[in-house]
């Protein structure tokens, strides 16, 4: 199970800074990432089907009832009647994409003999209850949230148990990041459904200041620190050559030549966001095999990123040093003639997320002076502000400990909880608040 299988986290400074999803890459600020990363649809060993699903599980209101289809799918190569059903509780995009880097549960499936099930999250994808209507008003996005997925995701399973005449069969549920933390919470809220979790760098406690606020960004620079000493200086040094660069005559245009952007850009916080999503991206998937899931990438990236830096000639700048790096993320391949840095697209249907952030999947972060990306505070005003202009909503930043816990995890686990593995790779950024 990867280490970042996906997932959440709203930062906003005065400037908008850019939101990570633990398990996709969305953006609020100037960053857009063009990147077609291939789902394999084709070889994928998955029959896709689609479940009738009912919009709203927790009223009984005319409108509850309008039905969408659930796309899910099903691979029961190495399943006997009565055997396990192995579950990926799907997070916030296709989920072809999740199961074409999920390989894990078809590792394990012939020894188990199991049946695999993957179910796409609603409103991602091509799960849609309004279709292309479904992002374009909170009165539609307002049935977008956890406790709506996971009984999208009970109700299926039953479904399918029944179907198959297999009643019997034990659930296993299985996610990563925000799948992960769906996982976990799947456990919690329906035991009767689900013997265990493996819920796989699911950050449960980045939520109402558990964790500290720059955890995540302290875990990236202490991955670069340890790859490289000089690696991580240089980069800490680029964003104010950047800055200097940007406010010289013609600065956009020079930094638009710089960066091999295909048009010129209009703010430098294109430039500093395109540069800090590929360390932050990096730092997210630096696998110890070459993996294809954010991007075509070698093993161990960070560890890459920080050789190319180290070696340019002596008196190159910090600034030519850091795209040369970020380049490793952006072009491994070495065909991108140019750089899309302003132009948004979402070739994973993540859209949606955002709403969730600027609801319930409320994960506040700061980055302190002694991280090696630009540093800002937390400003939850600032960001309320910004949720009520985009979407008409404020953010329930308490909820998701109200529903699911988070306070005194350890305590609480061990009065109602049981086998569910947590599990995180230590140089993932999310295991600080896993």
């Amino acid at each position: 199970m990867s280490a970042c299988l996906c997932l959440v986290f709203l930062f906003f400074s005065i400037v908008a800074e850019a939101t990570y999803s633990p398990g996709g890459f969305h953006h609020l600020s100037s960053l857009r990432l063009k990147k077609k990363v291939s789902k394999s649809k084709h070889e994928l060993p998955f029959e896709t089907r689609y479940f009738p699903q009912n919009l709203d599980h927790f009223s009984f209101t005319p409108d509850s009832y309008k039905v969408f289809h659930q796309k899910y799918l099903i691979n029961n190569r190495f399943w006997r009647k009565g055997g396990p059903i192995f579950v990926y509780t799907g997070n916030e995009g296709d989920i072809d994409w999740f199961a074409s880097n999920t390989g894990f549960m078809l590792d394990i499936a012939p020894k188990f003999r199991a049946l695999l099930v993957f179910i796409e999250h609603r409103f991602y994808g091509e799960s849609t209850p309004f279709g292309k209507k479904s992002h374009k008003s909170a009165e539609t996005l307002g049935y977008l949230n956890s406790q709506q997925a996971l009984a999208d995701y009970a109700i299926l399973i039953r479904s399918l148990k029944q179907n198959l005449s297999s009643e019997a069969s034990p659930v296993v549920v299985f996610g990563g990041s925000y799948g992960g933390m769906l996982a976990a919470w799947f456990r919690l809220k329906y035991p009767h459904i689900t013997i265990g979790a493996l819920a796989s760098s699911a950050p449960i406690l980045h939520f109402d200041n558990i964790v500290p606020l720059t955890s995540f960004y302290d875990a990236i620079s202490q991955d670069f620190k340890d790859a490289s000493i000089n690696c991580f200086k240089v980069i800490k040094r680029s964003w104010e050559e950047l800055e200097a660069v940007s406010t010289m005559k013609n600065g956009l245009q020079e930094l638009s030549k710089k960066f091999r952007t295909c048009k010129g850009l209009h703010s430098q916080y294109s430039a500093r966001d395109w540069l800090s999503g590929a360390f932050v991206y990096t730092a997210m998937v630096n696998y110890p095999t070459a993996a294809n899931f954010m991007a075509p990438l070698p093993g161990y990236p960070v560890e890459q990123m920080c050789k190319i830096i180290d070696g340019f000639p002596r008196g190159s700048s910090n600034l030519d040093r850091a795209f040369g790096a970020a380049s490793l993320y952006y072009n491994y391949s070495g065909s991108e003639k140019c750089f899309e840095m302003e132009q948004q697209t979402d070739d994973h249907g993540l859209d949606g997320w955002q709403y969730q952030a600027c609801t319930e999947m409320v994960m506040p972060m700061s980055c302190s002076n002694q991280s090696m990306l630009p540093p800002y505070e937390n400003d939850s005003e600032a960001f309320q502000e910004q949720c009520m202009t985009r979407y008409g909503v404020k953010p329930r930043p308490h909820w998701i400990t109200t529903e699911f816990g988070g306070m005194r995890i350890e305590t609480v686990l061990k009065r109602f909880g049981s086998n569910i593995i947590f599990s995180n790779g230590m140089q993932d950024p999310w295991s600080r608040g896993g």
